[in-house]
């Protein structure tokens, strides 16, 4: 299956070296789909009624939403690559996505949005996990 992401990648004038082209596109796109839910959930919870109760929430999904966006950039540029930084970065994004899941996850019974913002946090640190493992 075809992907904005894959094709930018293929299309890449000098050879990627020996990553994982289908981690790295999984954690690319994970990436953005995990910022895109945690901004929407965030703004949901602002919607809520006791907005109150979620500060911690929304301050952990406006987190994950900022290191997930900075993570799928950071991957999708080879020019001057640098595993320590591609490392540093997804170790970041792994961890700021399971403490965003577990904590959109005490929330997931009363709210949907953050029961699918969970699961998209979760998918995420999965794709990191998946790539680091890759990078060695």
């Amino acid at each position: 299956m075809s992907s904005t992401v894959k094709d930018m990648l293929a299309t890449y004038p000098a050879d990627l070296g020996d990553v994982d082209q289908a981690k790295l596109t999984a954690c690319i796109e994970q990436c953005i789909a995990c910022a895109q839910a945690c901004t929407a959930c965030a703004d949901a919870c602002l919607s809520e009624g006791k907005v109150g109760d979620l500060a911690k929430c929304i301050r952990t999904d406006m987190d994950c939403a900022d290191i997930c966006t900075a993570t799928a950039a950071v991957l999708s540029r080879h020019t001057g690559y640098d595993a320590n930084i591609t490392t540093a970065v997804l170790k970041a994004c792994a961890m700021v996505c399971k403490a965003c899941a577990d904590e959109c996850g005490r929330h997931a019974d009363m709210h949907e949005h953050c029961r699918l913002c969970a699961e998209a946090c979760r998918s995420c640190e999965t794709a990191c996990t998946a790539l680091l493992g890759a990078l060695g």
